[in-house]
């Protein structure tokens, strides 16, 4: 039986490019901070608008030769530390917000080390507003009369929009009202009024205003606030109900793709905000709830990245520009994202431990994979190679891949602090920024033209104008409005009736004329009305013409704005090209001129060791000459000395010789008395032996033992004494009498033995149960554990380890060491073999039950890591 043959999955259909799509470079700007105090030392020089000069400080050697290397960086622009907020926000910010109105994305972040003023130049300060809040201002000084009322527009939670009617739009207001008299606001004063570190950011005449605004859509703006917390995303504006027993953490955030593969927080929440004012609340709102703390680096330091997300929905007007046309296909959404990134830092300088490493560990590792993004995307684009982007390695590359893609503008401030403290970081962060201004993204292309009139909107409210202009002049008033003035034209023109009273219905002479005027009325009404529809034909068929020239000019106006864009294009990307070049050379020139340098200091140290090495030639020419001179005269003094040593030898061989013969010869002298002498011994000798001898005084014993010379006895290595202290064979101190801190960890179910060698611990902490907090204040650990031998006595462990502390911020410990106390009875053999040793006179004093547990001597063992196990005994008399 032959299975059915499964269906392969179909494959998403890819993202349809344009062969000639065309790409603009990332444009990186860079912002130098002013120094905190006017006596550190400066690393960061500006030269131009455009390039800036690192010069490395005291004490850091850049290269071999030992000289202070200084490396030169471009960027797009430099700001320097008297730029102005307004300054940097109109070269910067404001193109990105005449693309949002004109339907086109926009990214900016900022970027730097930690403490560099990434957060001031993206949020400011009361009378320094920064990009943030004049971007919202700009925006709603552009679209402000062109608003929808409030939820007309409306998210569908799938990063989509709709259009609801004015009808819907109204009931969800009214509930919407309801719901707010119903639940009383915590704090009514804080809605009544801003918050007055927003109040007055912006001054009126640093107001800004986009121009060309299409006038017959209407627009709508929603806004919405996330951070990225340890690779975790989390929504600022997010109202959780509040549990006054159990508080709940915030829920992290998941990111999905769109049906046009754009990727988008699910779940995240979107406030549709009408002022300047109510999107400044909203933000303040979102900004309590952002993770900052204090670091060695920075007083208020960012844990985390924050994403402020500005999304502009528009649609056109119907035909008559009076209401929003109800076709979702019609509805284009942009959004412009503004990124605080948290600032790169080092531990070693913040002294970062617990949650803030943890911390520092997770910022450092989403901007690498921000760098390894950009590096693979420039591989590609520069080599041709098709190498996978690591998008999903970090949440923050994951939600803006589409950006790199070609949604949308990117834009990045690099932030600096030109003290000398964060050169070494300041470096990594330029070579970064010069890489990041090498990749190019697809330019965002134009949205579709409406194919309906342009002007509707200006022409509805001319109509209503002069409605009400020509209602205002009627005799009756604004106020009548059963009659026009085109009603009383048309009565006027008619003929008036006859003066006429009618008494009687059957008269023959008022009821005719009466008739006859008003059929003559009628008729004149019919030509009236023909003649208006003809008008009215002639004049719709004029406006149509005058519609179709309009669009065929518009047409030929749009035609002409491509080829002039086209034409930009060349010049902007020869523009480019030429600065490219232009800056080759002068990296080109500048590398030269550091050979050279690096040519005459080799050419200088080359002559300086030829003169060094042709003095030195010389000096050891004249050392091998003066040590030919020694050695001519040391053999002159050594073959003199010689013949002196040779005459010395032979005198004294010749008189050792002499005092040798006159030895000799006393000692032949003294040789001829002795024989003189045994020879008169001799014979005395044979005359006694005649003699009889005399009788013995005693007896001969026998030789005894004592007699006999007596062998050396053996000394005994290490004698026993009797009595005292036991002798310790192997002794080792315990390692708990040193000068450390101890946790003396003895639970309450253990039993006090009273043995012999109970360790005694200076500077102990006794607790019952371990706790961190007493061993964050010690260094050395003991856990005494009680358990029964083999033989059914209590014998008493001490295991010993050392603290330490753990990466994550808290403490462990290694076991080392453990120590075993214990009690023993000395067995029968023992006590026989040590009373025949003692003899019978001694024992019958010192007799002493052994059975007894009172007399039994405790014995302590102990047992380190290595297995070594020493005794101890002590008895009693």
């Amino acid at each position: 039986m032959q299975r059915p043959a499964k269906g392969k999955t179909p494959r998403r259909p890819a993202l349809k490019k344009t062969s000639h799509t065309q790409k603009d470079p990332v444009g990186v700007y860079c912002r130098i901070r002013p120094l905190g105090a006017t006596d550190e030392e400066c690393c960061i020089e500006m030269i131009s608008s455009t390039t800036i000069q690192l010069h490395a400080p005291d004490g850091i050697k850049a290269n071999r030769n030992g000289e202070y290397k200084e490396t030169q960086y471009s960027f797009k622009k430099v700001f320097g530390i008297q730029t102005s907020q307004i300054e940097l926000f109109k070269d910067v910010a404001k193109p990105l917000v005449d693309d949002l109105i004109h339907c086109k994305n926009g990214l900016l972040f900022t970027y730097g080390v930690t403490g560099s003023g990434k957060t001031f130049t993206m949020t400011g300060s009361p009378g320094e507003g920064g990009l943030l809040p004049r971007s919202l201002d700009m925006l709603f000084n552009s679209i402000a009369p062109l608003q929808a009322k409030r939820f007309v527009f409306r998210t569908d939670d799938k990063n989509g929009m709709e259009i609801q009617g004015q009808v819907d739009a109204l009931l969800e207001r009214q509930k919407r009202e309801s719901n707010q008299q119903s639940t009383v606001p915590k704090t009514p004063s804080s809605k009544q009024k801003p918050d007055p570190e927003f109040a007055d950011m912006i001054s009126p005449e640093e107001a800004c205003k986009c121009e060309g605004v299409d006038e017959d859509s209407c627009y709508s703006v929603f806004v919405s606030y996330i951070e990225i917390y340890n690779n975790y995303i989390y929504d600022l504006l997010e109202e959780a109900p509040i549990d006054p027993i159990r508080h709940k953490p915030p829920q992290s955030k998941i990111l999905r793709e769109d049906q046009n593969h754009n990727m988008y927080v699910s779940g995240c929440t979107e406030v549709e905000v009408k002022s300047t004012e109510e999107a400044f609340q909203v933000f303040w709102r979102g900004q309590k709830k952002r993770r900052i703390a204090d670091t060695q680096l920075n007083r208020e330091s960012s844990r985390s990245h924050s994403v402020f997300i500005v999304k502009l929905a528009q649609a056109p007007l119907d035909a008559d520009g009076d209401h929003i046309l109800q076709d979702k296909n019609q509805v284009t959404v942009s959004q412009l994202c503004l990124v605080d990134l948290a600032g790169s830092e080092r531990t070693s300088r913040t002294k970062a431990e617990g949650n803030r490493l943890r911390e520092a560990g997770n910022i450092n590792q989403s901007l690498m994979t921000l760098r390894t993004c950009i590096e693979v995307l420039r591989e590609n684009q520069m080599c041709g190679t098709n190498r996978m982007v690591p998008y999903r390695d970090s949440k923050v590359t994951h939600l803006f891949k589409n950006y790199f893609d070609g949604e949308g503008k990117v834009r990045m401030v690099v932030c600096v602090n030109p003290k000398a403290d964060d050169y070494e970081e300041t470096m990594l962060v330029m070579r970064f920024a010069e890489l990041t201004q090498e990749v190019e993204v697809a330019r965002p292309v134009d949205r579709p033209i409406c194919s309906l009139a342009a002007g509707r909107r200006h022409r509805n409210q001319a109509f209503r104008d002069e409605l009400s202009r020509r209602q205002e002049e009627r005799p009756g008033g604004p106020n009548n409005t059963e009659d026009g003035s085109v009603l009383n034209q048309l009565l006027d023109s008619l003929p008036a009736l006859p003066a006429c009273e009618l008494v009687d219905p059957t008269d023959e002479q008022i009821l005719p004329r009466l008739i006859e005027v008003l059929e003559r009325r009628h008729r004149i009404r019919q030509m009236i009305t023909e003649q208006y529809t003809r008008t009215a034909n002639t004049l719709k068929s004029m406006l149509q013409e005058f519609d179709g020239h309009l669009m065929a000019k518009e047409n030929f106006i749009h035609e002409q704005r491509g080829k002039l864009g086209e034409k930009d294009k060349i010049m902007f990307n020869q523009k480019n090209e030429m600065d490219r070049l232009e800056k080759k050379s002068k990296m080109l020139e500048y590398k030269i001129d550091i050979l050279q340098k690096t040519t005459n200091i080799y050419e200088g140290d080359k002559r300086s060791l030829q003169q060094e090495l042709e003095s030195r030639e010389q000096r050891l020419q004249r050392e091998l000459s003066e040590r030919k001179r020694m050695e001519a005269r040391m053999q002159g003094m050594v073959s003199d000395t010689k013949h002196q040593w040779e005459k010395e030898c032979e005198r004294r061989v010749n008189a050792k010789q002499l005092e040798m013969q006159n030895k000799l010869w006393v000692k032949d002298e003294k040789l001829k008395q002795l024989k003189a002498i045994v020879s008169e011994s001799n014979s005395s000798a044979t005359s006694e032996q005649q003699r009889p001898p005399p009788p013995p005084d005693k007896p001969q014993r026998a030789s005894r033992e004592k007699d006999q010379p007596r062998a050396p006895e053996k000394r005994s290595r290490s004698p026993l004494p009797t009595t005292g202290t036991p002798i310790r064979l192997h002794h080792r101190r315990s390692h708990s009498a040193g000068g450390e801190r101890w946790v003396d960890h003895k639970p309450l179910s253990n039993l006090d033995l009273d043995t012999v060698m109970q360790p005694i611990i200076p500077n102990a902490i006794k607790v019952s149960a371990a706790s961190e907090k007493a061993l964050s204040k010690c260094h050395k650990y003991v856990l005494t554990h009680q358990e029964l031998a083999s033989d059914g006595e209590i014998q008493t462990k001490l295991i010993k380890g050392d603290v330490f502390r753990t990466r994550g911020g808290g403490q462990a410990v290694q076991f080392t060491d453990i120590e075993t106390l214990r009690q023993e009875c000395p067995t029968a053999s023992s006590r026989k073999r040590r009373s025949s040793e003692d003899g019978p006179g001694q024992h019958d004093g010192n007799k002493m039950d052994w059975n007894d547990r009172e007399n039994r001597a405790p014995v302590a063992s102990t047992s380190s890591g290595l297995g070594l196990q020493i005794g101890y005994q002590k008895r009693r008399k």
